[in-house]
């Protein structure tokens, strides 16, 4: 039974979560809140690229730093139980290690070749989805005893989960569009690293760019650079005969930029190696980040992308095979969700640093909703998820 403290502490962060809070305010909340909702031996919180779920910023605590290629190894490369990417696309997004090895932790390769050296047992993960994005990922970690996570504290991360997410979501549209914008002009870099992960080459651009992320750093990269880089090598349930995988990823500089990871194998004269591209996110790219941000089904967002490239009705029924009433339908709950009433309203919405709420009315575009206000299909809104 959850404590009185512990209920002022779950309800304080969950107020963090609504208080228009940027990303680094957020993690600073999560992580001072934790030890009062959930007493842990080590936690790790990270904000993700809904479109991979990859790792864009990253905060851990030790003894999990000093292991992280480790744990980016099993995350990408080994099977396990309790993958991010499977609890973010499953039925249950938070649960236990001891759960699911119905108590026989070794049965895990990340208890046994990870955790348990490090004196960790039982694992408490969380995919932390708004809507039908997964926008961060949450785990917390007990002492290696017989005893691990209880029933009530599995029920606990599960009420604060979907509110984690929502915030996660906002902090995405807080200061993103300020006056240097996305797709700020700036020479792509060059990252090349063997297989082993090792960083071989960097280009000068790539440094400027890369010294702009929040760490911490793996192997003397940012993280996120090594996760993209690390799924690549150790693609999971990747066929020997399959096309070598390309990997995209969207993150945020400590100003505010976003940036594009892009990474592919790259085959030569010095054996197989991997090249991560880094530059200025698209626009384009940005636009799509946001639209689902602002909790947009992807049929509404695919209607939202041709109405911000000019397209008429006529122009999207053709493109996307629909009749004008599904068209119009879409734009009818995109103008409600923006709290417009045109197209011409709804670009100025998306593209204009504040975001309309009404006739006369702004806001920033982090706060959308009313605090408690879930996106529906949220694990906590009480709302279906939308199937269209």
């Amino acid at each position: 039974m959850a404590t009185v403290v512990q209920e002022r502490h779950v309800e304080r962060l969950i107020d963090s979560c609504y208080a228009d809070l940027d990303l680094a305010g957020l993690t600073d909340e999560v992580m001072r809140r934790l030890p009062g909702i959930l007493p842990v031996e080590a936690a790790f919180f990270a904000a993700v690229d809904p479109a991979t779920l990859l790792f864009t910023s990253v905060t851990t605590q030790e003894p999990l730093a000093g292991a992280a290629e480790l744990f980016l190894d099993n995350e990408f490369g080994r099977a396990d139980v309790n993958k991010f990417a499977a609890l973010a696309h499953g039925p249950e997004p938070v649960m236990t290690l001891d759960r699911a090895t119905r108590g026989q932790r070794s049965a895990s390769a990340r208890y046994r070749e990870i955790m348990a050296g490090l004196g960790l047992g039982d694992e408490l993960r969380a995919a932390l989805v708004a809507g039908q994005e997964c926008w961060g990922v949450l785990c917390l970690h007990r002492a290696d005893a017989d005893a691990g996570f209880s029933g009530t504290d599995l029920a606990v991360l599960r009420k604060v989960a979907p509110h984690l997410a929502e915030g996660l979501r906002r902090t995405v549209v807080h200061r993103t569009l300020i006056a240097e914008g996305p797709g700020t002009a700036g020479a792509p870099g060059i990252v090349v690293l063997d297989q082993d992960l090792t960083p071989v080459s960097i280009s000068p651009d790539a440094e400027r760019w890369l010294a702009r992320l929040p760490g911490p750093d793996v192997a003397g990269l940012p993280m996120a650079v090594h996760a993209v880089a690390a799924r690549l090598a150790r693609p999971d349930d990747t066929p020997p005969d399959a096309e070598p995988p390309t990997g995209s990823v969207r993150i945020r500089t400590a100003d505010g930029q976003w940036l594009a990871l892009h990474a592919t194998q790259l085959r030569g004269r010095a054996g197989a190696q991997i090249g991560v591209v880094v530059e200025p996110a698209p626009a384009a790219e940005v636009g799509s980040l946001l639209l689902a941000a602002h909790g947009l089904t992807p049929a509404q967002s695919r209607v939202t992308a041709l109405v911000l490239q000019g397209c008429s009705t006529r122009d999207i029924v053709g493109r996307l095979h629909v009749s004008a009433y599904t068209v119009q339908e879409h734009l009818t709950a995109v103008f409600s969700r923006f709290g417009v009433s045109s197209r011409r309203e709804l670009i100025a919405a998306v593209l204009s640093p504040r975001t309309a709420t009404g006739p006369g009315t702004e806001v920033s575009p982090s706060a959308p909703r009313s605090r408690r206000t879930l996106p529906p299909g949220s694990a906590a809104s009480g709302e279906p998820p939308s199937t269209t």
